[in-house]
């Protein structure tokens, strides 16, 4: 066998170990089973999409780092009654994402037992690198067809956020009828259960 030959198979080999996309079929019920019974743990980086456990995308440093100061921007004008979280889970029908910062209804507490559903978010916020093509397409789906009311991209890439609002609900391409864009010296308008609670500055959340 000639060198070339086996220098390709080797290759083969290495990008098919490690899958990037889907790797398992699950219902939300099995899903939760797994973690119940403790086969997924807080160390498995994965989550269900549209009823397909995959694999989170990597995060480079940046990407933790406008996490938390878009956390602690809306900490400071989310009113009382609802809840800032960090990349916790969504239930619904079939899938659970982790948004990387999301507006609960409630306090806290009032999830010891369950994660929030579609009607309990106001606006679920994913911080966009290396995963800027599957939070516009798949991540963006599955929101829309949720009606999760508002979603931002926080685009690293363009240093821009992106927010789609209007969302279609369950349709044959679920989607946000509306697209806003917000440069770097732009404001971005914080919309809660239908109305502005104030504005997060871009400067403030960009590195």
């Amino acid at each position: 066998m000639s060198v070339g030959v086996t220098s390709r198979r080797a290759k083969l080999r290495t990008e098919t170990t490690v899958p990037t996309e889907p790797i398992w079929r699950l219902t939300v019920e099995q899903y939760h089973e797994m973690i119940t019974d403790g086969i997924l743990t807080d160390d498995d980086p994965v989550e269900l999409l549209e009823g397909w456990l995959v694999l989170k995308m990597p995060k480079h440093p940046p990407h933790p780092v406008v996490t938390r100061l878009t956390q602690k921007a809306l900490d400071r004008i989310v009113p009382l009654g609802w809840d800032v979280r960090v990349q916790d889970p969504i239930t619904t029908d079939t899938s659970e994402p982790e948004p990387d910062v999301s507006v609960a209804r409630g306090d806290t507490r009032d999830y010891v037992d369950h994660h929030p559903g579609p009607k309990d978010v106001a606006l679920a916020i994913e911080v966009a690198e290396s995963s800027l093509a599957r939070d516009r397409g798949l991540k963006k789906r599955i929101y829309a067809r949720a009606r999760i009311p508002v979603y931002w991209i926080i685009n690293l890439i363009d240093r821009r956020v992106e927010v789609y609002s209007k969302p279609t609900g369950p349709a044959a391409k679920p989607d946000y009828r509306r697209c806003q864009f917000f440069g770097h010296d732009d404001e971005v308008p914080v919309i809660i259960d239908g109305g502005a609670v104030g504005v997060l500055k871009m400067r403030d959340l960009l590195p």
